[in-house]
């Protein structure tokens, strides 16, 4: 595709695989090509083609957030070296005395960072389940800046609506940014139900093959944009070029790919919902789910990721990992491959033992990624263990 073709009407799937990649003006190259240099040399002092210093910018990287606010529907991508990188970013607008008001199930690094890095560094927050925007609003200080918010929720796969705590936030002077890992631009695109910003752990669905460590920040607030710019030559959490390469890569199959993982992870829950050893499935598209309603207003898909309640408690969740052969007991998700992992133990391990289990993240609780296997392949996989357990 042309570098000066109009993308406004494209869908997205067009965009994962054109935007910010025009053909290579000197070869001819289709694919983005990979610029290692560190630096870059200018014609004069001050008088560069745009490019300085590698941490500053690159043009791979270049074509990477640009592909990224696309794929949000925003004016402006970041690119960084991790999830972690860019959450750190983001809550660095911030300032001491400043509060964030948190979603109540998020990541343990997410948690970590807030109770361990940023509150010893004057920035509050406080945590609260957004399901009812009513607790957004009641539970809002003056000093609130940031809202944070994951939907669907990690591991608990809560879903809350993002339009209304938009305006709530709106309302109150604050940001509201969206963790969009679980459901990717594929499924839901959070700046137009009224966020301010989207990250991402490009680790997981938007390079989807489980051989990068990535992050991403998109928005269309021109000033946000203008301080996260600043940020993230300042802080230097910024990927290599070479990983930026392989997230362009991945992007390209993004659509496909999530649409059949989806399409896989609804057969596997409904099953598991039936099975004996299972006391419960939290899975978007179920009609058991509290959020299910929502979930098919505001999402275009329920998404690949599905957390369950084993009968049997620590030792069944033991061994039902234990006893799977395709599903990998490993941290992570979004990848090709299908995951299993223990939440308790391994992705929240960081988050207090007594807030996991008002979450209900009990000893018998297991989060699994559904990946591209043949779904019969990964049911077989799962009731094998299942019959163990």
């Amino acid at each position: 595709m042309r570098a000066d073709a109009d993308l406004s009407h494209l869908s997205l799937d067009t965009l994962a695989i054109h935007a910010g990649q025009a053909p290579d003006a000197q070869s001819g190259a289709v694919m983005t090509p990979i610029v290692l240099a560190s630096t870059f040399a200018q014609d004069g002092p001050g008088n560069h083609k745009g490019f300085e210093y590698s941490r500053s910018g690159n043009p791979t990287r270049n074509a990477l957030e640009a592909c990224l606010a696309a794929l949000e529907g925003g004016a402006h991508g970041f690119a960084f070296s991790s999830g972690l990188g860019a959450t750190t970013t983001m809550l660095h607008t911030l300032a001491p005395g400043d509060h964030v008001l948190c979603g109540d199930d998020v990541y343990g690094g997410t948690f970590r960072l807030l109770d361990k890095v940023m509150k010893p560094m004057g920035i509050g927050y406080t945590m609260v389940d957004m399901s009812d925007p009513a607790r957004v609003r009641a539970a809002l200080q003056p000093t609130t800046k940031m809202v944070w918010m994951e939907t669907p929720t990690n591991p608990m796969l809560k879903i809350f609506d993002i339009a209304a705590v938009a305006a709530i936030a709106r309302e109150a002077g604050a940001a509201l940014v969206v963790d969009n890992t679980f459901a990717t631009p594929v499924l839901q695109q959070p700046l137009s139900l009224g966020a301010t910003a989207v990250v991402h752990s490009m680790t997981k669905y938007l390079n989807g093959h489980s051989d990068v460590v990535g992050g991403a920040m998109v928005t269309s607030d021109a000033k946000l944009a203008e301080r996260v710019r600043f940020l993230q030559n300042a802080l230097g959490a910024v990927p290599s070029p070479f990983d930026c390469y392989l997230v362009l890569r991945g992007l390209k199959t993004l659509g496909v790919r999530v649409r059949q993982q989806v399409a896989s992870a609804q057969i596997l829950a409904a099953k598991l919902e039936a099975h004996a050893a299972v006391a419960r499935v939290y899975y978007p598209g179920l009609g058991s789910h509290p959020g299910h309603a929502l979930a098919a207003r505001q999402m275009r898909g329920p998404g690949a990721m599905i957390s369950l309640e084993l009968r049997g408690g620590l030792g069944a969740a033991v061994s039902f990992l234990k006893r799977l052969q395709i599903f990998a007991c490993a941290e992570s998700l979004g990848g090709v491959e299908s995951l299993a992992e223990h939440p308790a133990i391994m992705t929240h391990a960081s988050v207090p033992e007594e807030a996991r289990r008002a979450l209900g993240i009990s000893d018998g609780f297991v989060r699994l990624s559904v990946g591209l296997e043949a779904e019969a392949d990964l049911w077989a996989d799962i009731a094998r263990a299942l019959t163990a357990v």
